[in-house]
């Protein structure tokens, strides 16, 4: 076979040759298979049947990689100013986060990367294959284009390839192409050149399952050149951007960093223009350019993320990267996959047709509970004993054996009161004629007394064309073109609503005039025709909800699937998606241009490959979309790792699909997604309650020891007093704003823009506002008891002041908008606890003679501990002055 043969080209439309053309630009006799020797030159050529793996990064280069973020970069430098000031516990905790955060990030890193190797993992291991005339089994991984695969139902399909050979076979590909059916394959040409992966009947994929039949297949295409292999190389190219919480914390770093800068060069400046030793004015710009710096942030932002991450695995939703916790809380879309995400994956009956009257089915899944409603209703036992006996399935507590056709059969004949194993015994089988998608129908044969009882299932036409009677109300009765209409009529109805149709009929037979082993086909005509059934597989009961819950989010909800364009919006109609319909030959027909115009508006995605919805993703995210994926088959990772957000489902879901995600639900159930989002709110709302506190106490301490140095005051604060203040208020007061409750109301707001500051102009106002209230009452108590009781009381004054004015600051950091004094006012006892803490604390510097050698304090008065209190409450109040008269101003404004 010469190299550069076309035939070997991954360009080839493989459905569109016969079996015996694309056998000859293979090289290949199929009934003889390849020759030993041919098998191990393709394979010296083609490769093995292996998925690439590309070069791992060293993994110390990846820990390096952790020090990036320009945050980080400013906490090490933080460190080193507090180790040069002498500062060692202070820089060894700095450095402690720093160390801890890095080496979460590249625990994640390590995670991303067993995605390919769980790909790999789910190739067959051995396939059976004709060579050198017989049969016989080889490693899968040296198969080579042109192999003769011999396949029989529950087994892998091992390679890409086209159909020698099909009997009675039916093929689960929903791991590849998301349809729920499994699909019915032929052996025919397909004249159609560019047919959507799930249309290809002709063809097998790798990864897929055998569910039914037997086959021969001859191999196309092996390891990186199959549609898996296509998969493989998408999910290894996908990158992952940064997530908003990442970005917000690199722009405030960046901020911080210039602000701690120009601190030290001025205040170093002044101080030394007024004549103060230089290493004076060192140590007093250097633990204000510290105190600038929030080294609590990453800590607090790491524990505040590691409880929302718990309190969602409580909920069934285990995130696997700590900051993704947050971009739930922006997401603006969810793309979701229908089968097993939003519907159950569980074929199930929705109504039917017998007897001349329609009914309905309630129920979902392979559970039996459930009724049968119609108006007039005759017995349906001549419905639903053929659904139960012409099947090779079974339903066992709840778990399907077999086709999931058959097992919605089965689930809707127990729920009209048929037992099927009893009455499979009752009236045992004793021949049958396979399904086959040539004739599309099903019959089996059981002996009952001195009868043989026929039942037939299949496609509606088929059984009508073959039947000669129809079941009424009152028997059996000629089957005319009336019924023949009405029929046709019902089928529509039910077609109509995406439901899958089958019929089923009967013919009664002699026990003498049948020989099982005679000719079965003559019995295949003259048949009684006995009614219809539609069937789906149903939305989730909670995903509408869930839907709805997201609408009032300000979240859209896009559904993508494999399935066809005409069950994908029945679906969505039954969900309550608002929005256009387009499929895949629809998405190929646009540009990158046209699908960004139209992406908001299409609601349902039908018949897409895994490329499609990779581009779907894209387009969203080009928009300026934070977009969460959901999916749980193998076609679905390159898409989940494109997402900002991958969610896979635990139960149903590939180990391919949970390693490629972000977060994984172990409940299958669409509605934990809208939880978790809910979650990452909470806590994005809490991190930005911790960053206006810490930045507000930083403010205070930069403005209140610029003002003095301006004023010609000695320094408030000396320099382990600034160190104190940052440690102890940005320590477990600061910890348990990140355990505060939600705030009522927080999912009928909608998502925060993807680009939006932590620090915005009217939080940076408030801030400075705080900060130059600190500052006031600060110097005027500083001041006063300059004069009167010395250097050493005023500082030990001012100090506590400014210690009290952080006390009454958490509260302002509670609640932006609304006033403090709320229901939730007394709910976090952990806050409660830490303030408690920091005033015993502050209690011990000031009076305990150890503690006082060491921060430079001296005992207070009663009436200096009172009228500090008084002083620092003023933060509180005034900010509860301005809310109150901002909500004053909006009742007043006109509608």
């Amino acid at each position: 076979m010469p190299e550069d043969d076309p035939a070997m080209s991954t360009d080839t439309r493989w459905h569109t040759l016969s079996a015996a053309t694309a056998a000859a630009a293979l090289e290949v006799d199929p009934g003889h298979g390849l020759a030993s020797a041919d098998a191990a030159d393709r394979l010296a050529r083609c490769g093995e049947n292996r998925l690439a793996e590309a070069a791992p990064r060293p993994a110390w280069l990846k820990f390096l990689d952790q020090f990036r973020n320009f945050l980080v970069i400013v906490l090490i430098f933080a460190a080193a100013l507090a180790w040069a000031i002498g500062e060692l516990k202070d820089a060894l905790v700095i450095l402690v986060v720093v160390l801890l955060n890095a080496s979460l990030g590249f625990w994640q890193e390590h995670r991303a990367e067993r995605t390919l190797a769980a790909l790999k993992d789910m190739l067959a291991a051995h396939a059976r294959v004709r060579r050198d005339g017989q049969p016989c089994e080889v490693d899968a991984a040296t198969l080579v284009p042109g192999d003769v695969v011999l396949l029989e139902a529950g087994d892998r399909v091992p390679a890409d390839g086209r159909l020698l050979a099909a009997h009675n076979l039916e093929v689960d590909e929903s791991a590849l192409t998301g349809e729920s059916q499994a699909a019915g394959k032929i052996t025919d040409t397909l004249d159609v050149p560019d047919l959507s992966l799930g249309d290809r009947t002709n063809l097998l994929f790798m990864n897929t399952v055998l569910t039914r039949g037997r086959a021969e297949l001859l191999v196309t295409a092996t390891g990186m050149a199959t549609e898996m292999g296509g998969l493989a190389g998408m999910i290894a190219t996908a990158e992952s951007g940064e997530t908003p919480l990442q970005r917000q914390l690199d722009v405030l770093g960046k901020r911080l960093a210039m602000i701690a800068g120009a601190v030290v060069a001025v205040i170093f400046a002044l101080d030394a223009s007024r004549g103060l030793p230089w290493v004076q004015a060192t140590m007093t710009a250097v633990a204000l350019a510290v105190a600038a710096i929030p080294e609590g942030l990453p800590a607090v932002v790491t524990v505040t993320l590691a409880i929302g991450m718990w309190r969602m695995a409580q909920n069934g939703a285990i995130l696997k990267k700590l900051a993704a916790v947050e971009t739930l809380g922006c997401t603006t879309v969810i793309c979701s996959d229908k089968t097993g995400t939003l519907t159950l994956n569980q074929m199930t009956a929705r109504g039917g047709w017998f007897a001349g009257c329609r009914f309905a089915v309630d129920g979902e899944g392979y559970h039996p509970h459930g009724r049968i409603c119609g108006d007039g209703l005759a017995d349906l036992r001549p419905l639903l004993l053929p659904m139960a006996l012409c099947s090779d399935s079974s339903v066992r507590d709840a778990t399907l054996v077999g086709d999931p056709t058959e097992g919605a059969l089965w689930v809707l004949a127990q729920k009209g009161g048929i037992d099927p194993p009893s009455e499979r015994e009752r009236i045992p089988r004793i021949a049958e004629i396979p399904f086959d998608s040539a004739h599309k129908f099903m019959a089996t044969f059981h002996h009952h007394g001195d009868w043989v009882e026929m039942f037939v299932k299949g496609a509606p036409d088929v059984l009508l064309a073959r039947s000669a009677q129809w079941i009424a109300r009152d028997g059996e009765r000629p089957l005319d073109d009336a019924v023949r209409a009405a029929v046709a009529a019902e089928n529509e109805h039910l077609a109509n609503q995406a439901l899958r149709v089958l019929a089923v009929a009967r013919r009664r037979i002699p026990a003498g005039d049948f020989d099982p082993a005679g000719d079965l086909w003559a019995w295949s005509r003259d048949w009684t025709f006995v009614g219809i059934a539609g069937l789906m597989d149903p939305p989730r009961a909670e995903a509408g909800a869930a839907i709805r819950r997201c609408r009032q989010a300000g979240i859209r909800v896009k559904m993508i699937t494999g399935d066809h364009k005409a069950t994908a919006a029945a679906i969505g109609r039954e969900l309550g998606l608002e929005g256009e319909v387009a499929s895949g030959a629809e998405l190929d027909a646009m540009d990158d241009a046209t699908l960004a115009r139209r992406i908001d508006s299409i609601a349902v995605f039908a018949r897409v490959s895994p490329t499609h919805k990779v581009r779907i993703v894209k387009a969203l995210k080009a928009k300026g979309h934070v977009v969460a994926m959901t999916g749980d088959g193998v076609n679905d990772a390159p898409a989940l790792k494109a997402a900002d957000i991958g969610v896979a489902m635990g139960i149903t879901g590939t180990a391919v699909t949970r390693e490629a995600a972000t977060m994984v639900l172990t409940d299958d159930n669409f509605a934990t997604i809208v939880r978790a989002v809910e979650e990452g709110r909470v806590i994005f709302d809490n991190i930005v309650k911790f960053v206006r506190f810490q930045l507000s106490t930083n403010i205070g301490a930069i403005l209140t020891v610029l003002a003095a140095t301006l004023a010609g005051l000695p320094s408030p604060f000396t320099a382990i007093q600034l160190l104190w203040i940052n440690i102890i208020m940005d320590g477990p007061p600061a910890m348990t704003l990140g355990l505060e409750p939600p705030r009522p109301g927080i999912m009928h707001a909608p998502p925060r823009p993807r680009h939006a500051h932590i620090l915005t102009l009217r939080r940076l106002v408030c801030l400075a506002l705080y900060g130059a209230t600190m500052m006031v009452g600060t110097l005027w108590l500083f001041h006063s008891a300059l004069d009167a009781r010395g250097r050493e009381y005023a500082l030990t004054l001012a100090f506590t002041t400014f210690v009290l004015f952080q006390f009454f600051n958490v509260f302002n950091a509670r609640r932006e908008h609304g006033s403090a004094f709320n229901r939730q006012f007394l709910r976090n006892g952990r806050l409660w606890l830490a303030l408690g803490g920091v005033l015993a604390l502050q209690v011990i510097v000031v009076n305990w003679p150890p503690a006082q050698q060491i921060f430079g304090t001296t005992a207070l008065a009663a009436e200096d501990w009172l009228r500090s209190a008084l002083v620092a409450s003023s933060v509180l109040l005034l900010d509860e002055a301005r809310k109150l008269l901002l909500r004053l101003k909006e009742r007043t404004r006109p509608a």
